[in-house]
């Protein structure tokens, strides 16, 4: 009996750093989410889509990344629901909806701006 109580004493120890670490986890539990009927990073800036991209795969790169920033997935960001990553031709990860990788547009200058829709006609916000 003795024994048990031993062990579960120093299971309880060992496991107790590792919760009180989950609690401090400041990221959120998606990259994105709704305003306003789009959806935007956590900057509040809104989200699109290019249509040339397939799914799982960007094709916007290079000078095309400069106007259309990535969604940016950090070290330790995991996939969950909709939310996938992919891998861009440089290495970085960048979150994608649905298969579809995420971008902003660098024209658009606050929250609330959709100056990105339509744009040649390949570059969409996202929406619900």
């Amino acid at each position: 009996m003795k024994i048990r109580k031993l062990a579960l004493s120093l299971t309880i120890a060992a496991l107790l750093p590792l919760a009180a670490c989950s609690a401090y986890d400041t990221r959120p539990a998606a990259p994105a989410r709704m305003a306003d009927g789009v959806l935007v990073g956590s900057n509040g800036m809104t989200l699109y889509t290019f249509d040339k991209d397939m799914a799982g795969k960007s094709a916007c790169n290079g000078p095309c990344a400069t106007n259309w920033p990535p969604l940016f997935a950090m070290d330790g960001d995991m996939p969950s629901g909709d939310y996938s990553i992919v891998v861009r031709d440089d290495g970085k990860k960048q979150w994608a909806l649905k298969g579809k990788p995420l971008y902003f547009w660098a024209k658009d200058q606050k929250p609330g701006d959709k100056t990105g829709d339509g744009f040649n006609k390949i570059w969409h916000v996202v929406t619900p």
